[in-house]
């Protein structure tokens, strides 16, 4: 943790509150703030310090800029339904001035079938004034004020963004008339059903400083010729990524200097490592070197207000497979407003007279259009759904609009990513029955119950069918909180049923920014036990169990047959590929869906797996992440990240890796013994480092650990780059005769300590406090007792030494043969202290730790990073960006999160409804940044054969072990069932990496196998005992046909018990 958790007092304010001279007392309530967190930071606004501990994840999304720009903006969010809330909770968390959340109506049944801040006991109170409570503390940062009066135009003027949702088309155009010619950024926000709306107006000149979000691109420069559209050619290490209108600049260009640090110049791109840019022709020429960088440029964007935008509007398109859609939801929104201005009243579920009245309606609001807002035609299918869903209010659509509106506020008050322009339109027309005839007017009838909102969509037999659902939860972080959230309203084991939620992580104050269902007091308990009660609360009929077990092959015995036999359905909520992979494999064995997503900044994706109709998330995979070259990392970095990976490689190789290795050689009587088996020069390696660590280095005092620490600066910021430098000099010629320091090689000079300079003190520090740490030593933070224990250390004196052999590149280290010495070894052996004086060591091996300030990691590991940049002329990193690379933070934001489960509930509702066609399921990408969506159909499982017969990844053979005299199948039994019942001669069989059977056996070996029973065949091979929760075992075959062809087949699933 980095500091404390937030401290927060509440009080309901009545005179003292502050807000528009038209509010009176009984219209408002307010949280005030007491602020004390650990950086001092008052409040909101001012030019305070970011609160780096809670803000962390999102400062990586949009930066520490747009934090601030942020911090100065008052919001209104009108209208606390279940859409108003999920926008009012997104933007506080993301830590605006203040929030005024405003509403006349009071809460009534249907709003809680989203609404997740109001409880049944809340019926008939207003729906502001209970959120406000709520709401408040999600953010100890944003005051959170409750109005209920009028949105008068003098009260508008408070405000730099007003988002209106639940709102009357009469008074969206006069607030945004009102908006647009008082500079105030307005967003109209609105859901009916499946269906969902939403509009920008920012403004005559909204400046975009960012458009995508994206780290600006560099590359490094070969060549600049001399013409009049001068051609810079990159090296051809990678391609440059640039695009034509680019802007760029350049530094550290020898020969051409008239480039460096010059203003911003536009590019047109000539191919995949060349572009052009201004007449270089007058400018001196180009000798080596030089960096080219790309330079956002801020870019104006005009926007119309409300009533022009409405007559002719522009949409962004949500879903390419519906083209004609927006034009049609633009009527047919339009026509909503006036069949409720007309009945006061939206058209009932279902009801045939009302669609066939709103059809009409709707045909007469398109013929008097005049601009391209007019439809040729329009399309009366989706118009009348519109109608019969339009009273429906649910969860996940709320979530995705609602995560896509506070998204635009945030841009609206930072300038940061481009804006909708102007107008979205989304449906989830996929998620009704497949057939749509059991929907009736009577079974989508109000009942009076929380879950009416939904019930007027899909009818009562949905809701039946949700609350006896078992699902299995994987993950409490901010996805898996999201989709608790959303499981709880839509009334997901609201009765028979069950969620299972397991998650191993304690909460972080870093969480609390998205991770909404948990508060300051929370951090440090369990994600699991904490996100099920906060879901109990919002509906207590939701029955959730918490588990904090690690999933993978460990918990199998938890998580066994009957486990999986017992669910509907998984869901991941997970953070890396390792774990989602298993659970993949898991639902592909036992036949389950699972529903897939993950975030990265403004990017989300949604993939939904569904047993014999769809791939599985493990079918396809991207490419692995590109790794930096060993002798790079060692010799040759040019970027910042070489610097931070080397840096990351130095704390694990000096504070865990030796006290790891010397623990085992102490407590492990085989470690010896392994060690001596590894490749190469590695025996040799880790026996010297725990030499060392026990006993040439081993630090009896605070003293000796200082010494250590300024010994180990000396050798690597100044007697290593020496000896670097003294093997391949400055001036350096390869053999072709051009220098050795130039292209990706940039020559490095060595740095003198220094006492007075501050980043060499933090270096000193932070390693002796953690060496101190890995030998059980007290540490100390005293920098003054520090510098003067330093000056009277004698660092000894170092010369370069000729014969150093120095790799160049990672094929010439590899192909270098690593000649062991034996007789060093068996020297190491008998120097080595023995085992038995254990108890004199106090060994801690140190796990890395990014997100705890007070540990001294992070200082290491920028002050280290920093160094060498230093030596080698890198721009050097802060702590913020070190901590990103170096702790490979994913940067993360809770709008994205919101609409991503949006998406991810709409698939849910398909699988609970048991869809059976590949094209009713969508598999979704967004990019909130751009902003881009796209959806698609997900891919159909791959299909094989074997003679006429085909098959999936979904499909296997079922043999029963035990036969039907109780006794169990040999090997010969099973070998001949596959040749008499599947005409299938095994040539092999395996049971994960043990081989039970093969052709080219040995005839002793195979005589023995046949006769033996399959699992003690499995045992035997394996030497590991089968678990009495193991009901199956998996085999892997390899097969001859009966022309004694190779054909694939599917895996065994072979019952035991």
């Amino acid at each position: 943790m980095s500091s404390s958790p937030l401290s927060k007092k509440r009080r309901v304010s009545g005179s003292e509150t502050k807000t528009g001279s038209h509010c009176s007392s009984s219209n408002s309530v307010r949280t005030e703030q007491s602020h004390t967190p650990a950086n001092g930071m008052a409040k909101n606004g001012n030019d305070a310090e970011i609160d780096e501990g809670l803000y962390s994840r999102q400062l990586y999304v949009l930066g520490h800029e747009a934090m601030k720009r942020m911090q100065k903006s008052n919001v209104l969010i009108s209208g606390q339904r279940g859409l108003g809330v999920e926008i009012a909770k997104n933007v506080i968390l993301g830590g605006v001035k203040s929030v005024t959340v405003h509403d006349k109506g009071m809460a009534e049944w249907r709003d809680l079938s989203s609404q997740f801040y109001l409880r049944e006991d809340d019926l008939g109170k207003n729906r502001a004034e209970v959120s406000q409570t709520r709401l408040a503390e999600l953010n100890s940062y944003v005051p959170v004020t409750a109005y209920t009066g009028t949105l008068t135009n003098e009260y508008l003027t408070q405000f730099q963004v007003v988002v209106l949702t639940s709102c009357s088309l009469e008074e969206q155009t006069r607030i945004g008339e009102f908006c647009h010619s008082n500079n105030i950024k307005f967003i109209v926000a609105d859901t009916r059903g499946l269906f969902g709306q939403l509009f920008c107006d920012f403004g005559d000149d909204m400046v975009v400083l960012d458009t995508n979000g994206e780290q600006p691109l560099s590359a490094m420069i070969s060549m600049i010729t001399k013409d009049s559209a001068g051609v810079v050619t990159c090296l051809d290490e990678a391609r440059h990524g640039f695009e034509s209108g680019d802007y760029v600049t350049f530094t550290e260009v020898q020969g051409m200097t008239a480039l460096n640090n010059c203003d911003p110049i536009e590019i047109k791109t000539l191919g995949p490592y060349t572009f052009s840019i201004c007449d270089t022709s007058s400018f001196t020429d180009y000798v080596r070197g030089g960096i080219v960088t790309q330079v956002k440029m801020p870019k104006k964007v005009q926007f119309k207000s409300l009533p022009s935008s409405m007559a002719d509007p522009e949409f962004l398109l949500t879903d390419f497979a519906k083209f004609d859609r927006p034009g049609q939801l633009h009527i047919g929104f339009r026509a909503l407003h006036a069949f409720e201005k007309k009945h006061s009243r939206l058209p009932k579920p279902w009801n045939q007279a009302d669609a066939d009245e709103f059809v009409t309606l709707a045909e007469e609001v398109n013929a008097i259009q005049t601009g391209s807002a007019k439809q040729e035609q329009l399309d009366q299918a989706v118009i009348k759904k519109l109608s019969c869903v339009a009273a429906g209010d649910l969860a996940p659509i709320n979530a995705f609009i609602g995560g896509l509106a506070a998204q635009e506020v945030m841009k609206a008050c930072t300038g940061k990513f481009m804006p909708i322009n102007q107008w979205l339109y989304f449906d989830a027309l996929e998620c009704l029955p497949e057939n749509e005839a059991v929907l009736t007017e009577e079974e989508c009838a109000p009942r009076n119950c929380r879950y009416d909102g939904q019930i007027a969509v899909f009818g009562s037999k949905l809701q039946d069918l949700l609350a006896k659902q078992r699902y299995f939860l994987v993950g409490a972080g901010a996805i898996g909180c999201e989709l608790l959230k959303n499981f709880a309203v839509m009334g997901l084991a609201g009765g028979e049923g069950e969620i299972i939620v397991t998650d191993m992580d304690t909460i972080e104050k870093s969480n609390l920014n998205r991770q909404f269902l948990f508060r300051p007091w929370d951090v440090s308990k369990m994600k699991s036990d904490t996100a099920a009660a906060a879901v109990k609360q919002m509906n207590p009929s939701v029955r959730v169990t918490s588990h904090q077990n690690r999933v993978g092959p460990d918990t199998e015995k938890v998580y066994d047959d009957d486990f999986f036999d017992n669910l509907d359905g998984v869901a991941n909520a997970l953070d890396n590929v390792d774990a989602r992979m298993y659970m993949d494999r898991r639902c592909v064995y036992y036949c389950k869906p699972l529903l897939e997503s993950g975030t990265l900044g403004t990017k989300g994706n949604v993939q939904v797996v569904i047993p014999f109709v769809t791939e599985s998330y493990s079918s396809s995979q991207d490419p692995p992440e590109k790794s930096i070259p060993i002798c790079t990392l060692k010799n040759f970095p040019n970027a910042i990240e070489h610097t931070l990976q080397w840096a990351r490689d130095e704390f694990e190789g000096l504070f865990k890796q030796p006290a790891e290795n010397a623990l085992q050689y102490l407590t492990d009587a085989k470690f010896m013994e392994r060690t001596l088996k590894l490749p190469g020069a590695q025996p040799l390696e880790v026996v010297e480092a725990v030499y060392k660590c026990l006993v040439t280095d081993y630090p009896r005092s605070w003293e000796d650990c200082i010494t250590w620490a300024r010994n180990h600066w000396q050798c690597q910021y100044n007697n290593n780059i020496r000896q670097l430098l003294h093997n391949f000099p400055p001036n350096q010629l390869t053999s072709s005769g051009a220098p050795f320091w130039s292209g990706p090689k940039r020559c490095p000079h060595p740095l003198e300590f220094s006492t007075s300079n501050d980043l060499h003190m933090d270096y000193v520090l932070a390693g002796a406090n953690l060496y101190a740490k890995s030998y059980g030593l007290p540490g100390n933070n005293d920098r003054v007792a520090l510098a003067k224990l330093l000056q009277d250390i004698k660092v000894p004196e170092f010369t370069p030494r000729s014969g150093v052999k120095i790799h160049v590149s990672d094929q010439e280290l590899q192909s270098a043969n690593a000649s062991v010495d034996d007789s060093r070894l068996e020297e190491l052996k008998t120097l080595l202290p023995t085992p038995e004086v254990t108890s004199q060591f106090k060994l801690c091996p140190i796990e890395f730790e990014k997100d705890d300030d007070a540990n001294f990691h992070m200082d290491f590991i920028v002050a280290a990073s920093n160094l060498r940049a230093e030596n080698y002329d890198i721009p050097p990193a802060n702590k913020h960006k070190s901590k990103l690379i170096a702790g490979k933070i994913i940067p993360a934001i809770a709008t994205t999160t919101a609409a991503v489960v949006g998406l991810v509930c709409l698939e849910l509702l398909k699988i609970v409804q048991r869809h059976k066609k590949l094209e009713s399921y969508k598999n979704g990408f967004m990019n909130l940044a751009l902003p881009f969506f796209a959806f698609s159909e997900p891919i159909a499982a791959p299909k094989h054969k074997y003679y006429d017969i085909d098959w999936t990844l979904w499909d296997r053979f079922e043999v029963k072990g035990i036969q039907p005299n109780g006794e169990e199948m040999t090997l010969r039994q099973f070998l001949d069932y596959f040749k008499n019942e599947h005409k299938l001669e095994i040539t092999m069989l395996s049971q994960g990496v043990s081989m039970l059977y093969s052709f080219f056996m040995p005839a002793a070996k195979l005589k023995e196998r046949l006769e033996l029973p399959m699992t003690e065949i499995v045992t035997k091979v394996s030497k590991k005992k089968l678990g009495k929760h193991v009901k199956a075992l998996v085999f892997e075959l390899c097969c001859n046909d009966d022309t004694e062809e190779d054909v694939e087949v599917p895996y065994v699933r072979y019952t035991i018990r």
